[in-house]
């Protein structure tokens, strides 16, 4: 599966646009929309040069496919659009979780991958953000949606 308009969308509007680079909320060099690396995997660094954001919708364009690698690779259950589009927010802003992927192969109920999707992966240098607790709700209704 690729990621549709509307799950790009969540993800574009959680993270943001930044043309300089930046440190994260886990003290991590960010650039873009999110990107914490380049093709090729070399690591953005706070003495990059900034983008635009025609070049930054560039960037994450050929990053995305390796979020959605993840998904497709770790995903055995049959996923509607919206479910794969939670995930692979999830998964960018995340890095993956195996349990989360875990939960969903065997078919956990509703209110046990809610609660996971919300209750998890909401802080950052061990305070608890509201732009991650939003995002993680936000994905978490993008699942359940029909």
């Amino acid at each position: 599966m690729k990621t549709s308009p509307k799950g790009i969308h969540l993800i574009l509007s959680s993270e943001g646009f930044s043309s300089k680079p930046y440190l994260d909320s886990a003290g991590i060099p960010t650039i873009g929309y999110g990107n914490t690396y380049y093709p090729g995997g070399k690591k953005v660094t706070i003495k990059d040069s900034p983008i635009t954001r025609e070049k930054a919708t560039e960037l994450f364009a050929s990053v995305l496919p390796a979020y959605e690698k993840i998904v497709n690779s770790k995903i055995k259950i049959t996923l509607t659009q919206n479910q794969f589009d939670a995930l692979v927010s999830h998964t960018y802003n995340t890095g993956g979780s195996d349990t989360l992927f875990s939960l969903i192969n065997k078919k956990a109920d509703s209110e046990t991958i809610r609660d996971w999707f919300t209750s998890r992966y909401t802080t950052a240098g061990g305070k608890v953000l509201s732009g991650l607790v939003k995002r993680r709700k936000l994905e978490a209704d993008l699942f359940f949606s029909k």
